[in-house]
């Protein structure tokens, strides 16, 4: 907890609004699902794809750019390369039955899920409150995700509304961990000098005395 609290005071998350761009693209992508469930399967591929490159290549950014600000930086990196791939997939072949597709997108939510709660976890150790939200929508995703890859073989208008659910469960989860995010990035600016340079001398002997 002094650790997280100490980076909280030294440091600031960079571009926090990536994931919420993220997230609303998620939300969008499974209304749009919702709203043309009869839309042929490439056309989904396609628009799946497009939307898992640019939040896949988002997310590298975005874990760079917070890996001395982040504790679970490593996590966003990784799915953000799981997405990248996923989308590279899809591009490269976009004419897949819903069987495959939906092994993709399970799979991809799945790993989001899990990633999902170390994050609720981290949000815990930073002393946010509504952190239980956070791992309430990433179990949602992750149960969601089991249910398509453990039958991926659902018909028509059932798969659809599976994987519509599945982004929007991810993008949802993707958009209060920003506004969290946005949160701690605040805490810097609202400490003073004084408590800084407090908490500061506090921490170097608690240093000294571990050292001793």
């Amino acid at each position: 907890m002094a650790r997280t609290f100490y980076k909280s005071i030294k440091n600031s998350v960079k571009y926090w609004w990536i994931l919420l761009i993220i997230g609303l693209l998620f939300v969008g992508l499974g209304i749009y699902t919702f709203a043309f469930p009869t839309a042929s399967y490439v056309a989904l591929s396609v628009f799946f794809a497009v939307s898992f490159l640019f939040s896949g290549i988002s997310e590298i950014v975005f874990s760079i750019s917070n890996k001395d600000e982040i504790d679970s930086w490593g996590w966003t990196l990784t799915y953000g390369i799981i997405t990248t791939i996923v989308g590279f997939m899809l591009v490269v072949n976009p004419i897949l039955s819903l069987e495959v597709f939906a092994y993709y997108v399970g799979f991809l939510i799945l790993f989001r899920s899990i990633s999902g709660i170390s994050y609720a976890f981290d949000l815990k150790n930073y002393g946010v409150k509504d952190w239980g939200i956070s791992l309430f929508l990433a179990i949602i995703g992750l149960i969601i995700s089991l249910i398509l890859l453990s039958s991926p073989q659902l018909a028509g208008l059932t798969a659809v509304a599976w994987l519509g659910l599945a982004v929007i469960s991810s993008g949802l989860f993707a958009i209060f961990i920003s506004l969290q995010l946005k949160k701690i990035k605040d805490i810097p600016n609202n400490i003073s000098d004084d408590l800084r340079s407090r908490y500061e001398e506090i921490r170097k002997e608690i240093e000294d005395f571990k050292n001793q």
